[in-house]
């Protein structure tokens, strides 16, 4: 299932530590017992993705480089439906002993979640 268009660039991720603070102080949550993903709006027209999968949860390189790229890709393939917003993924304990699938369907329920709070939020 390949999106034309859709490639991870530069652009598409948080790399400044101030656009992390932003996000964690004003964002929307959505969360399970495997991610907890934090939304802030932003201005620039595109989402962009940050991630703070740290070796508290994951200890080994391997788990966290695997969930890392899982949840890459699916951002990649998610984002031309994802509103203008920063969204910070987070792992939690449980999420090195899942597989692929069970990741990816949960960050496919938080992507749409995700969708119809940001929709709700920007109409108030």
């Amino acid at each position: 299932m390949m999106v034309n268009g859709a490639r991870f660039k530069k652009r598409a991720r948080l790399l400044k530590p101030a656009d992390y603070s932003r996000v964690f102080e004003k964002a929307l949550r959505s969360s399970d017992r495997l991610l907890t993903i934090l939304a802030a709006s932003n201005d620039l027209g595109y989402p962009r993705l940050g991630l703070a999968i740290s070796k508290k949860n994951a200890k080994r390189a391997i788990d966290r480089n695997r969930i890392k790229r899982l949840i890459r890709e699916s951002f990649r393939m998610h984002q031309i439906n994802l509103p203008a917003a920063d969204f910070i993924v987070m792992a939690k304990p449980d999420t090195k002993r899942v597989d692929n699938q069970e990741i990816l369907k949960s960050l496919e329920h938080h992507w749409n979640r995700l969708i119809k709070q940001c929709a709700k939020s920007s109409s108030q």
